[in-house]
């Protein structure tokens, strides 16, 4: 893979929901029915990589995956696989903690491709920051992961514009790609874009300037959580606020005039942003991943005015 490979602008596959539940039980033949599944239907709408974690229902969501691809000879040819390691979950005492060391990296990646059971990944991102980082470590496990050709690239997740910057200054790859949860609910990405010497800009925390850095950069922008988990595509919470409600009912007047659906006219909005913002699907639900299909189509006739009804519809007020 080279730097310019990873999909930029187009939909992704994110398989934390496969493997069952978050507990030591082990996954079963149903969850590998429905992994299965899942992967046809995101392959039916285009999607050719596919993002894991070792963390990930403890391990089980990077293994049910892994009978997939060893039932279905000549699929990981077909496909691009992306994990990511630097979270440790009930481990030391700890119930969670982060560690970017180099042997936890290579420990990680080699954990992850037995799971998958593949020799490589096409991508690995190092999943949060780790303040104890040393970055010369770092640079050196995927330096050895990458020379023995189990590593292809590096990516981030949930990293500033500074963070990738510190990393990159040791690293001898480049950062391909930064996870980061943008949609139209989680809006912090857009906010800090227009509230600068504005009152307002206090609400948000979003590091200034990260998206900036990464189009500089080539670095493609993975968006987990771009479905809004659901909120406005028929799985709301408990409580829903005015604006909440306003936009769902837009989003369903959108897609009914368009002949599209919900999923389709929301990612539609996140892919039409110049970013070149790359949604991540999570849903394991076979028929809403491929009620995504019309994304890219409405991300290319979506008109100005209607992105920006979208976004003013879900802040609830209007922009300054």
């Amino acid at each position: 893979m080279t730097e310019n490979s990873i999909p930029s602008g187009r939909l992704l596959y994110g398989c934390m929901g496969l493997g069952g539940s978050w507990s030591d039980d082990p996954h079963t033949t149903t969850d590998v029915e429905t992994a299965a599944a899942a992967i046809e239907a995101a392959m039916d709408i285009g999607v050719t990589l596919f993002d894991h974690a070792d963390i990930y229902r403890g391990g089980k969501s990077e293994a049910v995956f892994g009978e997939v691809l060893a039932a279905s000879p000549g699929l990981r040819d077909r496909i691009q696989l992306q994990t990511k390691c630097g979270i440790r979950l009930n481990e030391r005492g700890l119930e969670t903690h982060y560690d970017l060391s180099g042997d936890a990296i290579i420990e990680r990646v080699n954990g992850s491709l037995e799971r998958l059971r593949t020799d490589y990944v096409d991508v690995l991102l190092l999943h949060r920051p780790d303040p104890l980082v040393d970055p010369a470590e770092v640079s050196a496990a995927v330096g050895k992961l990458m020379a023995e050709g189990k590593v292809r690239a590096l990516g981030v997740s949930n990293m500033s514009a500074a963070q990738i910057e510190f990393l990159q200054d040791s690293l001898e790859t480049p950062v391909v790609a930064n996870q980061l949860e943008l949609s139209l609910l989680k809006r912090d990405w857009l906010e800090s874009t227009v509230l600068v010497n504005h009152p307002e800009a206090g609400s948000y925390s979003f590091p200034h300037g990260t998206l900036e850095y990464c189009a500089r950069h080539g670095i493609t922008l993975q968006a987990y959580g771009a479905l809004a988990r659901g909120h406005y595509t028929g799985n709301p919470p408990e409580r829903v606020t005015p604006a909440e409600s306003a936009t769902a009912e837009l989003l369903s007047d959108m897609a009914r005039e368009k002949g599209t659906t919900r999923e389709a006219v929301l990612l539609g909005w996140l892919m039409k942003h110049p970013a070149g913002i790359a949604p991540v699907i999570g849903t394991a639900n076979a028929d809403r991943i491929r009620a995504c299909a019309g994304a890219a189509r409405m991300a290319e006739t979506m008109t100005r005015a209607e992105w920006y009804r979208l976004w003013v519809t879900a802040r609830g007020s209007n922009i300054p």
